[in-house]
């Protein structure tokens, strides 16, 4: 049996490992792996408040924050007023939209690279067990 300390550094040495390999194919691109993350999110969902964004990655508020502000400032996102004062809604801008396609094909490549050596019952089955990992052995 596996030490669970193992399982764990070894786990935490390979989403490193992976996110800056991916960081690496997202520079081509001004991008960072949690600015993709929150790109794919507002492509997915349209736009967001902040609050849904921060849940929805599992992330901190402050962290997504700032992530925001570093794309509104390279053009990727706009902020508007929400609901209520309080409340920001994020999208994607024109700009980004037009984008969204170029970044998403080199996110895929560099995804079935790193799967490939992986048969597909094996990427299943690894995506079973990451849902598993998650808030109350869900999706998360």
């Amino acid at each position: 049996m596996i030490d669970t300390h193992d399982l764990f550094h070894l786990l935490h040495q390979r989403v490193r490992f992976v996110t800056k390999e991916f960081n690496q194919q997202l520079s081509a691109h001004g991008l960072y792996h949690s600015q993709w993350g929150i790109m794919y999110c507002l492509e997915r969902f349209g736009p967001m408040t902040q609050t849904a964004i921060w849940k929805y990655l599992n992330v901190e508020a402050p962290t997504v924050t700032r992530t925001i502000t570093r794309m509104e400032n390279n053009d990727w996102v706009i902020r508007r007023q929400g609901g209520d004062k309080r409340e920001r809604v994020v999208e994607l801008t024109d700009r980004a939209k037009k984008k969204y396609e170029q970044v998403n094909q080199a996110v895929y490549q560099y995804e079935q690279e790193t799967i490939s050596r992986l048969t597909p019952e094996e990427v299943d089955q690894f995506y079973s067990i990451l849902q598993k990992l998650g808030p109350e052995g869900g999706e998360g």
